[in-house]
């Protein structure tokens, strides 16, 4: 009998413990050309269709590398030739659909569609480049940091 409540209480803490090891991902990569990598601290991977991107993570193109990055509340980042970009921030609730978005443009281009946080919380999504920060109002725009 005592078996018998370990085991469900190992299953109950088992199933528990999955839960905090949902997906991470802020967006995922819906198209990789050419030399991209997505870096965390010292470590880099090769960027891949389908792949995930999280918070705290760059992705860096090479000279023909193009990624176009769709986050989980449909904004849509192309990341351009010779560019690094930073996932600074990405906060998203889907349920009320509340969050925060901080992107950080090191070198190169961008082209962001907003998704539901720029349309519900625009006060809430940055771009910053290393001379300047934006405050998103529109949709859909560019930003070249040379």
């Amino acid at each position: 009998m005592r078996w018998i409540r370990r085991a469900a209480v190992l299953l109950v803490a088992g199933h528990a413990a999955m839960g905090w090891a949902q997906d991470v991902r802020s967006g995922t990569l819906k198209n990789v050309q050419g030399s991209v990598q997505v870096v965390k601290g010292d470590a880099a991977r090769p960027a891949a269709p389908g792949g995930g991107v999280a918070e705290a993570e760059r992705i860096v193109t090479g000279p023909q590398g193009s990624a176009v990055l769709l986050l989980r509340d449909g904004t849509q980042i192309t990341v351009g030739p010779n560019s690094q970009v930073d996932i600074t921030r990405f906060q998203f609730d889907a349920t009320t659909q509340t969050g925060s978005l901080t992107v950080q443009v090191i070198l190169g281009t961008i082209r962001m569609v907003t998704g539901l946080l720029g349309k519900l919380q625009p006060e809430n999504v940055k771009v910053q480049t290393p001379s300047s920060t934006v405050s998103v109002r529109g949709t859909d725009f560019i930003v070249e940091v040379l």
